[in-house]
């Protein structure tokens, strides 16, 4: 999110455009979302962008229906199942877990030993998390690699460790973990230095997953570069009262990147940077 916002305020500066930040503060923020959207309907802006932290809870679609019978409300990053949106930016979550699960398949192949992994995920009310569960368990069809357990918790880096703890007290010795940016983070702190580590492969790219994949210890993860879809959303807000309303996904592509990659390869938001928030 860090990357969305660098991307969203430097397009914004390129187009003459002013930005102002809310921050709900996690996906189980429902109220403090919804509360947030009325404050931004105050302001009189000429769009909105959400990244929403439910994609079907009934309150907060009322709430971005209202708001965008006044104005654009773009869709940004997080799925959203609203007609009212203007645009969509983001990519299908479904894909992500595809592209990570058939790479894994093809390095773990069906005639090759039987791995087990647990997957950490974030909560069920997050509208990628299904998608990308579905996605990931179709691209590991028929490999090695079986699913034995799916976790999920807020996104927190606090959260996705206690997460991660319960895991391994329930399945103390799995192959492979796969898991969202928070969760291999607190697992590479982990498994440091012990005996026989488990394959670590996250379905995101923040800043600590890059440092694991330029330092070997991420094996892979799916790249959807977030600053191009901040980019992205400033140029829907911009361009969404010259064209009409589409629930296309616009985005960009994915890629896969692995373990080993150059630290040039992935551009993130700058690492003291953090944008100011309302």
């Amino acid at each position: 999110w860090l990357s969305v916002a660098h991307g969203i305020e430097e397009r914004a500066a390129a187009r003459g455009q002013t930005i102002r930040f809310f921050e709900a503060g996690g996906y189980r923020a429902l109220a403090q979302q919804i509360d947030q959207l009325a404050a931004c309907d105050a302001l009189d802006p000429d769009a909105i962008l959400i990244g929403a932290v439910s994609s079907d809870a009934p309150e907060l679609l009322a709430a971005v229906g209202a708001a965008a019978a006044r104005r654009p409300v773009i869709g940004l990053v997080n799925a959203l199942h609203s007609d009212a949106l203007a645009a969509r930016v983001g990519v299908d979550w479904s894909d992500m877990g595809l592209t990570l699960g058939r790479h894994l398949a093809a390095r773990f192949p069906a005639a090759s030993a039987p791995r087990n992994a647990i997957l950490l995920s974030g909560p069920a009310e997050a509208g990628w998390v299904a998608p990308l569960e579905a996605g990931l368990r179709t691209g590991l069809a028929g490999s090695a690699i079986s699913i034995s357990a799916t976790f999920g918790a807020d996104t927190g880096t606090a959260e996705q460790l206690r997460l991660l703890e319960r895991a391994l007290k329930r399945h103390p010795a799995p192959d492979i973990i796969i898991g969202d940016a928070p969760a291999i983070e607190a697992a590479m702190a982990l498994v440091a230095g012990t005996r026989d580590p488990p394959l670590l492969a996250a379905t995101y790219v923040s800043h600590s997953v890059a440092r694991g994949l330029v330092g070997g210890q991420i094996a892979a993860a799916p790249f959807v570069d977030p600053i191009q879809q901040g980019s992205l959303a400033v140029d829907a807000a911009v361009e969404a009262g010259r064209a009409p309303a589409s629930q296309d996904l616009i985005g960009p592509p994915i890629r896969l990147l692995w373990s080993g990659i150059n630290a040039g390869e992935v551009e993130l938001s700058p690492a003291d940077y953090f944008p100011e928030l309302d």
